[in-house]
């Protein structure tokens, strides 16, 4: 194992740090990865790319020791190593860092960072050593965190250094940052990248994983595409176009819908000063005022925790305002349940499509009629119809392009992608008039996000309110009318958003006080 506190110099650009020959991995019918072989060179950035269900997740794990493949091999630092076990990538200097932090809120960054790393069986733990370590290492790499901080009480953009910090604490000289800016704000990605440039310029090799074409050509060296399991190609980032590389994802040309000008309609949701107290883990929100027209987009930007999810289950109806009204076409709702909600044509996509939107054992066909099983063409007098829900399940499947799976197929076989596809063709199935869009195009790549937006802005046009909540600064400025910014639970006015850039909206979503005007000009206003 490498020393216990010196990460080592940058080594001569030419050597191979991590190589990847003849790596395949079969799951059933399915073949996720298909015959890579990759080369990571000392102190690059390689990003790797590729539409959701490409086979990006599998080969990482593959490294990491997570699954181990059907054939191939793994050199790191020119040695073959044993796959399946994560701890021997550790020890190897494998480091990675996950989409989704992995961290316990209740215990300290230091305790976070430390876990594991010492032996069940020692008599007491070296946390003067441990304190030491990390601070040297958030000096070196300008990650400085608070050891004693509860991770609780941390920002997104905090977490995310302590992720880091615990790889380098393990003293990881090869890291793998899958989807790492998703959750920050665009200040705290500038930041992010000043840190990924320290740790290369420090002797690390990354292998950055992103569905964001600008941060890909912005910080990566070379770009790796996976298509279908397969590396169909790999070039240099330097000269590379967004255009090229989303071609070699998908394999043609993307066409990105274009979001018209409509003329707004009448009020379709109203939040009066609505109030929710805390519990349960949501955030509170406090006065919170809102208004959605037919045939218009609201977005509402925020950094995650700061009362989005609140806001979503008010409109799912899983929770109820202790003051304040909401109203649906003019009537206040006093009946707050997802069924009542369903009844008055409010349609959802969830923020998390796994655990909220799909039930993963089920069938397509099954999950597509879960909030509709009861209408007269699948139930009668208790007796379900099983050739009407099979048709409407196909008719849904084809009409939504969900690929690869019949509707009798489990759903939790489906790709991220194929999962929101789904998830859309159930809820405009339903031609609601209502549609809380909560984080659409987390996750997806290029291609599927532009058949999200395509549908969505295809239900604003027939007439559908939208109420879009995204930590995408970029797909709220493409397809919204209006944005708002939500911060420790208090709403923000809405803006056009031709009047609003994307810097404007990262200060916002961090509390400060400028807003803007359509006049290009700033006023003071209290935006938290």
């Amino acid at each position: 194992m490498r020393s216990e506190i010196e990460i080592s110099e940058k080594q001569p650009s030419a050597e191979v740090v991590l190589r990847l020959r003849g790596i395949t991995k079969v799951f059933g019918s399915l073949v996720a990865n298909d015959d890579i072989s990759l080369e990571l060179k000392s102190g690059e950035v390689l990003a790797l790319l590729g539409e959701n269900g490409a086979g990006k997740t599998t080969l990482m794990n593959i490294i990491f020791g997570h699954y181990v493949a059907d054939s191939g091999s793994i050199e790191v630092f020119g040695s073959s190593i044993q796959q399946g076990s994560p701890h021997v990538a550790i020890e190897l200097g494998i480091g990675m860092v996950h989409q989704h932090f992995t961290l316990a809120d209740n215990l300290s960054v230091l305790d976070n960072v430390m876990l594991g790393t010492e032996p069940l069986w020692s008599l007491y733990s070296n946390r003067r050593a441990g304190r030491q370590k990390l601070e040297q290492l958030g000096e070196r790499f300008g990650l400085q965190v608070n050891p004693n901080e509860r991770v609780a009480e941390l920002s997104i953009g905090e977490r995310q250094r302590v992720e880091i910090l615990k790889a380098l604490y393990r003293n990881a000289q090869i890291l793998i940052l899958d989807e790492p800016t998703a959750v920050l704000t665009p200040q705290e990605t500038e930041t992010f990248f000043e840190t990924l440039k320290k740790l290369v310029s420090g002797g690390l090799s990354l292998i950055f994983i992103s569905h964001k074409m600008q941060e890909v050509l912005a910080i990566s060296d070379r770009v790796a595409v996976l298509r279908d399991g397969r590396l169909v190609s790999e070039l240099k980032t330097a000269g590379a176009s967004e255009t090229e590389l989303a071609q070699a994802m998908v394999g043609r040309n993307i066409e990105l819908p274009e979001r018209k000008a409509l003329k707004a309609g009448e009020p379709v949701l109203k939040l009066k000063s609505v109030t929710v107290r805390a519990e349960d883990g949501r955030s509170a929100l406090s006065s919170l005022s809102l208004d959605i027209r037919a045939r218009e987009i609201v977005g509402i930007a925020g950094v995650s925790g700061n009362g989005q999810t609140t806001v979503a289950d008010l409109i799912s109806g899983l929770v109820e305002p202790q003051s304040g009204t909401l109203e649906l076409h003019g009537e206040v709702v006093n009946n707050f349940t997802p069924r009542n909600m369903l009844r008055k044509k409010v349609g959802r996509i969830p923020e998390d499509r796994h655990s909220q939107g799909v039930i993963g054992d089920m069938t397509l066909a099954e999950n597509i009629v879960s909030e509709s099983y009861q209408e007269p063409q699948f139930s009668s007098y208790g007796w379900q119809n099983h050739l009407n829900r099979q048709r409407f399940a196909e008719n849904v499947v084809s009409k939504f392009d969900v690929r690869g799976y019949s509707a009798n197929s489990p759903v939790r076989l489906l790709s991220g992608g194929n999962m929101q596809k789904l998830i859309l063709g159930r809820v405009l199935s339903g031609n609601p008039q209502l549609i809380l869009a909560n984080q659409p195009g987390r996750g997806l790549d290029v291609g599927a996000v532009a058949y999200v937006h395509e549908q969505l802005l295809a239900a604003r046009a027939n007439g559908a309110a939208i109420l879009l909540i995204s930590e995408d600064l970029e797909e709220l400025l493409k397809i919204s009318d209006r944005i708002a910014v939500i911060h420790r639970g208090r709403l923000s006015e809405s803006f056009p958003r031709e009047s609003i850039s994307i810097a404007q909206l990262g200060l916002l979503m961090t509390g400060q006080q400028k807003t803007p005007t359509t006049n290009n000009q700033s006023t003071e206003a209290d935006a938290s």
